[in-house]
């Protein structure tokens, strides 16, 4: 400790002292020049006027903590820094000449001392600049950078505006990065022609791209700001086309809800080519709502739980408890959490099922939950298809477990994790979300409030088509598809995370959430992108091959959000299904009978008749699918029937 403070002040002494030599030179060019054209000054005059002109600047100095900065990654502001040091040196100079000396030195001579001064000064704190970048090989030459050949990967920058600035200054400070920028790329003429740090800029865009080629450049960096979904994609399209690994600088997707996320170099995700702008849910009472209570997520090791418990991390709440059956995944999400709050976040895990009552009543009595957020369930479905007694049982007896222990242990808050396979389901899964959300409608009467929550698929969620076709695509193909009509609504991971937290602080009782989701994605659309994404070009270097729908799978997902059917809240995204909401005692009676049948064992098809029973809107896929082309959800993509 001692060595590493002594070495601070042996840097501070050293610039103190070469300061002095420059100082003290240019301080008697001047004053034995004066002193020659004066002869009636006498050398203690000047020797009054030396030691006050170097004392004013070096005090100023200190006073601006000038010798605190790190002159091998000075910028701009700390060469203004010693600048208005100085400048405040000079006035302190003539202040003190008119008020203690006899003879005044003049007003000329001082001025143009002081700024030659400044200006050695800035010059030897360039020149070390200069040498310590050429010591480590980031010196600019012939308009470009130059590093140890194999050592890095040329890049160009596509966007000369204070993003790629930005870039492109810390790519070059950084001796370890991985990256060298040989370009920057812009459609200002202004800027075409122009180096920034060294580094040539050139363009536009459609002369580069036939360029490009011909240049020494791997890979290229998009570091534009914000831009429309549309723009974005036609603009990663166009620098696909140069056969470059294509990148961007931003925010990782998984970070786009944290504060004081940093912009990193990174790979285009499929989250990024959304047909729309990414959905901002965030609420500043969510925090306060959250702040210091105990909260539940059951399903925590899952994509949707474990991005809720990330969130909900970060509004310090009393206590977080992660409950799932599968440790593995709970495991890495509580080492997650451990790693990044330490000891300033009480959490705890709980493995069990949810269909297991007492198990469910034990951890509820041991942790007395404030909010629950209930995302514990089967959720693929061909699997539940042909498991339907198990869909049952997990799904619907599970939420039921869940939401009688909350309420018989004070829970506040319970929020249900749904699907918009609930709507008009077609299979096993969607319907067992659907009349999860009736168990939640008709608590109407309960002391705690509860809310079901639905939206779309989840890019990136565990068993969804975006990890499939990457894992193919990395194969070699093909990538396969169930129809190439197929359309589906699709939302982001924190979105997702985003929607239930908002809905989770909402006063209404027993409602079921939807969001507003934009247009559905046809899912052919959705693998094309992925394999134009990896480099590839779809239908030639991966094939995409269709293997025909699933049992239960129907062409398109229902709307989520139509006019007739829900109620806008203060949330332009958020809506409340209108509709009439089952009493608690038709719920647990349909529940009884359900659980008769299967302690009697009945087989998946009786368990499906029965379910139509219960649901007058659960319907045989193949019925729904074969109307499908004037359904307005087909319609509204442009998706013909064959």
């Amino acid at each position: 400790m001692k060595r590493q403070l002594f070495a601070g002040k042996s840097r501070i002494v050293i610039l103190l002292v070469i300061d002095i030599v420059f100082l003290s030179s240019v301080c008697w060019v001047f004053l034995l020049r004066y002193m020659h054209k004066t002869p009636t000054i006498s050398l203690q005059s000047i020797s009054q006027f030396y030691f006050l002109m170097l004392g004013s600047v070096l005090l100023c100095r200190f006073v601006f903590r000038v010798y605190r900065q790190v002159w091998r990654y000075a910028d701009s502001r700390v060469f203004l820094l010693i600048s208005m040091a100085d400048l405040a040196g000079g006035a302190l100079y003539l202040t003190l000449d008119s008020m203690l000396l006899a003879q005044h030195l003049p007003l000329l001579i001082a001025v143009s001392a002081f700024s030659v001064a400044l200006l050695v000064t800035l010059a030897s704190r360039f020149l070390y600049q200069y040498l310590r970048r050429r010591q480590d090989g980031l010196l600019p030459g012939n308009g470009v950078v130059r590093p140890e050949k194999g050592k890095k990967i040329n890049v160009a920058i596509v966007g000369a505006g204070k993003m790629g600035v930005l870039l492109t200054q810390e790519l070059l400070m950084n001796p370890n990065s991985r990256y060298h920028p040989m370009y920057l790329i812009d459609n200002d003429p202004r800027k075409i022609g122009t180096s920034i740090h060294g580094v040539q800029v050139i363009g536009p865009d459609h002369q580069v791209i036939q360029q490009i080629g011909k240049l020494p450049i791997q890979e290229i960096i998009i570091a534009l700001p914000q831009m429309e979904p549309e723009t974005r994609e036609k603009l990663f399209r166009l620098y696909m086309e140069t056969g470059c690994k294509v990148l961007v600088y931003d925010y990782p997707v998984e970070q786009l809800s944290q504060q004081n996320s940093k912009r990193l170099v990174r790979d285009i995700n499929i989250e990024d080519l959304l047909f729309r702008a990414p959905i901002s849910l965030k609420d500043p009472q969510a925090h306060k709502y959250y702040q210091g209570k105990v909260i539940l997520v059951t399903g925590a090791g899952g994509s949707i739980g474990s991005e809720l418990s990330r969130q909900l991390a970060h509004f310090q709440p009393k206590q977080l408890v992660l409950l799932d059956i599968y440790e593995n995944g709970v495991y890495d999400l509580g080492q997650e959490l451990k790693r990044r709050y330490g000891n300033g976040l009480n959490i705890h895990i709980a493995i069990a099922s949810v269909c297991n009552v007492d198990r469910i009543n034990q951890v509820f009595e041991r942790f007395r939950p404030e909010v629950v957020f209930h995302a514990a369930a089967h959720k693929h479905v061909p699997l539940m298809e042909d498991n339907c007694a198990e869909a049952i049982h997990n799904n619907v007896f599970g939420t039921y477990y869940t939401v009688m222990a909350a309420e018989k242990y004070g829970a506040l808050r319970f929020v249900l994790i749904s699907t918009d396979k609930a709507v008009n389901p077609t299979n096993m899964m969607g319907a067992t979300k659907r009349l999860c959300e009736m168990i939640v409608q008709s608590r109407q009467d309960s002391q705690t409030q509860f809310a079901a929550v639905r939206f779309g698929n989840v890019l990136g969620s565990a068993g969804s088509v975006v990890p499939l076709f990457r894992r193919q695509i990395e194969e070699g193909g093909p990538v396969t598809i169930t129809d190439k009509r197929i359309i589906r609504y699709f939302m982001t991971i924190p979105e997702a995370a985003q929607l239930v937290l908002r809905t989770g602080t909402r006063a209404e009782k027993s409602e079921v959430y939807v969001l507003d989701m934009g247009k559905p994605i046809k899912i052919i659309d959705l693998a094309e992108k992925m394999i134009s994404l990896s480099g590839l070009i779809p239908g030639q270097q991966i094939e995409i091959k269709e293997i025909g729908l699933r049992p239960g799978e129907k062409l398109y997902e229902e709307l989520l959000v139509r006019v007739e059917g829900c109620t806008r809240t203060d949330d332009e995204r958020i809506f409340i299904e209108q509709g009439n909401a089952p009493d608690r005692e038709t719920v647990d009676r349909t529940l009884r009978a359900l659980r008769q049948a299967m302690d009697m064992h009945a087989d998946d098809d009786l368990l499906k008749e029965l379910m139509m029973r219960i649901l007058p809107s659960y319907r045989d896929a193949h019925e729904v699918n074969a109307n499908a082309a004037d359904s307005a959800e087909m319609q509204a993509t442009g998706t013909r029937q064959r």
